[in-house]
């Protein structure tokens, strides 16, 4: 006997919603695989317009990349570790931006350069290679993939010895197939305090992304002794692995919103001194503060990310973090007002942001503590990372798959 009409259609849509989603792993070989074959073509593009359109499909296939990385790598870390395996993927990146400081000088021609930036991208494809590179569990804990979650049930009775590991003893707490949560707009659209946090980190984000490139380029803007490209590069690259070390050293024993909260504060003081003392301050003092102010800023950009994606949920943590990294994009999007004439320009530029950096140092205030606690799954956990009230201790050490309770 056939099943009911309504019972076809609800499995139909079950198995629609169900085959949605592509999973952490699957984004990352198809972002690789497009950066390839858009770098490929930017290299042979003939015509100015082909290679402007190429080059904004490689930079967002690119992002696509480091998206996929960033969350991956920060579901699968335990809590008290995850600060630290983002330092040291930070420093990886910073590594390989002097690499590429270094092939930039080696190379006779841009072709040879965005071809020798393209072409490692090939060795990772191999990442398709089944078992390679892991999926999240927390997205299969979402998802309702049914071979997926067969796999871990499967090896999670096969032997007593696996049942006795940490990580699956964690997934025995695993609700039903049929209770296991969902992306829902509407609730979404009644979640005010993560939309109240996203905005409070994105506008942060845009903020320290903006106001970077006045500390970059201060003595050219003002005193007419510009320097190079490659000591401005240098000096931008050594300042956000200098941050990362910061923040490796200081962000898991005074929290997130308090390090955040140091460094948008010391970037805003920065800012308003170079502004007000220009006239009285020497050369030494003037290249101090425009380090300091360059140092705090990309301290803010990278704390910022670290910071969506601890207090996002499961559901939508690739979008939350996606939407800060397109508002830092943004900010950097306004440095070319420096260039109007007469310094006219940089001053502007340099007055909006620093007003602005005083608003994001009274907003961070509204921001949760997410030091050492569990990544919330859903959207009503995201709803119970608040403000923290004050003079109250909280828990640690937590498992990694635990249920966030910002109470205890």
């Amino acid at each position: 006997m056939p099943p009911p009409r309504g019972t076809r259609r609800r499995a139909r849509c079950r198995k629609q919603l169900t085959a949605t989603p592509l999973g952490r792993s699957r984004t990352l070989l198809i972002s690789l695989t497009l950066s390839v074959v858009f770098g490929v073509l930017v290299c042979v593009s003939p015509y100015p317009s082909i290679f402007i359109v190429m080059r904004f499909c490689l930079a967002a296939a690119s992002a696509g990349v480091y998206l996929t990385l960033y969350i991956t790598r920060l579901e699968l870390c335990e809590p008290s570790l995850r600060l630290v395996a983002t330092m040291l993927a930070g420093l990886v990146t910073v590594a390989g931006e002097l690499l590429l400081l270094a092939v930039a000088l080696g190379c006779q021609s841009w072709r040879g350069l965005l071809g020798a930036g393209a072409a490692p991208l090939t060795l990772f494809l191999s990442y398709g290679v089944p078992g390679v590179f892991p999926e999240s569990p927390r997205w299969l804990l979402l998802s309702e993939r049914s071979a997926d979650m067969n796999v871990f049930g499967e090896r999670r009775n096969s032997s007593r010895e696996l049942r006795d590991d940490e990580s699956f003893t964690e997934l025995e707490s695993e609700p039903a197939p049929s209770s296991r949560p969902r992306l829902s707009f509407p609730e979404l659209f009644h979640s005010k305090n993560i939309w109240k946090n996203m905005f409070v980190l994105g506008f942060t984000s845009f903020i320290s992304h903006g106001i970077s490139h006045c500390y970059s380029s201060f003595r050219g803007d003002v005193r007419g002794t510009a320097p190079s490209f490659y000591w401005t590069y240098l000096l931008s690259v050594s300042a956000g692995g200098g941050a990362w070390l910061l923040l490796w050293a200081t962000a898991d024993r005074c929290g997130r919103r308090g390090i955040l909260l140091l460094f948008m504060t010391m970037t805003g003081l920065a800012s308003l001194i170079l502004l007000g003392l220009v006239e009285y301050l020497s050369e030494t003092a003037i290249t101090v503060f425009s380090v300091l102010g360059l140092f705090s800023s990309q301290a803010t950009a990278s704390l910022c990310i670290l910071f969506t994606a601890e207090i996002m949920p499961t559901v939508i943590r690739g979008c939350s973090v996606g939407a800060v990294l397109a508002l830092g994009c943004v900010g950097r999007l306004s440095s070319p007002i420096m260039d109007l004439r007469n310094h006219y320009g940089y001053f502007l530029h340099h007055v909006i942001y620093s007003s602005l950096a005083l608003l994001a140092v009274l907003s961070i205030l509204l921001l949760p503590e997410s030091k050492r606690k569990p990544l919330p799954q859903t959207l009503a956990d995201g709803e119970q990372y608040r403000r923290p009230p004050l003079g109250r201790r909280r828990r640690d050490n937590v498992p990694l798959l635990a249920t966030p309770n910002p109470e205890t």
